[in-house]
């Protein structure tokens, strides 16, 4: 093994942070307060998923490959909870410009998106209580109900803003893929066999590339949320009346 957990972190996550940083848009209070709350969330619910699944042997970490471990899971896991929120949102920030708020309506895409993150949640039930489809179960069960409720709440904003979403979603998505797969390879982190089913083109398990397609997917979902509400939220705040008082009008000489 060539590099730790640390090392990841000092390679492909800091280095992505610094250059979306550098290239824009200006970080305003509102986008960052949309940040850092879905970190924060992310980070609360992630915890103790992440830990339930290390102690269940899932995946485990090599005692060189980190600094320490707070219950089961390594100190530099709880920043990758707060990182990666952070890197994708910067990126959601650089291709969604606006949010459509003229969709106040729209009962069809959000009925759709419930059915379906609803169906994936039953089906990732069903797959944990396999061997082989227990780490791919455990995404869904854990990712598809908050999804399912994203859609439940705005799904026809979402669906408004799809293509901008596409590629808010994809390239954090592809990039978080990329650096797995290097770090499988590398030792960094090792995933159970017994647990997934077996499939891994170029690498990546399609266990890992659920994970950080669904992740990215509650980023983006919530900000565009988040964003949705404050922007419909000033449409509807009323304006401040006119002062009907008459002025003097203003005296000759």
């Amino acid at each position: 093994m060539a590099l730790s957990y640390l090392g990841f972190h000092l390679v492909f996550v800091v280095p992505a942070l610094v250059f979306l940083v550098v290239i824009g848009p200006r970080l305003t209070r509102r986008r960052a307060a949309g940040i850092a709350l879905l970190a924060s969330i992310a980070f609360v619910y992630t915890t103790p998923w992440d830990n339930y699944l290390i102690a269940q042997g899932v995946w485990s970490y090599p005692p060189d490959a980190v600094l320490g471990r707070v219950w089961q899971a390594p100190y530099e896991e709880y920043v990758f909870f707060l990182l990666q929120p952070v890197l994708t949102g910067l990126w959601y920030h650089r291709t969604v410009a606006s949010v459509d708020t003229a969709t106040a309506g729209g009962w069809r895409p959000r009925a759709a998106g419930v059915l379906f993150w609803s169906a994936l949640a039953v089906a990732g039930g069903a797959l944990t209580i396999t061997d082989a489809g227990y780490y791919l179960g455990a995404i869904l069960v854990w990712a598809a109900p908050v999804l399912a409720f994203q859609w439940g709440f705005g799904g026809h904003a979402l669906w408004a803003s799809r293509r901008p979403f596409v590629l808010a979603v994809a390239v954090p998505t592809l990039y978080l893929w990329v650096a797995d797969a290097v770090a499988i390879a590398l030792g960094i982190w090792v995933i159970n066999s017994e647990f997934t089913t077996g499939l891994a083109p170029l690498g990546l398990p399609v266990e890992e590339a659920t994970f950080f397609l669904v992740t990215n997917l509650l980023v983006v979902q919530g900000l565009l949320l988040f964003e949705w509400v404050l922007a419909v939220s000033a449409e509807r705040r009323p304006t401040p009346a006119a002062d009907p008082t008459p002025r003097p009008a203003p005296r000759q000489r």
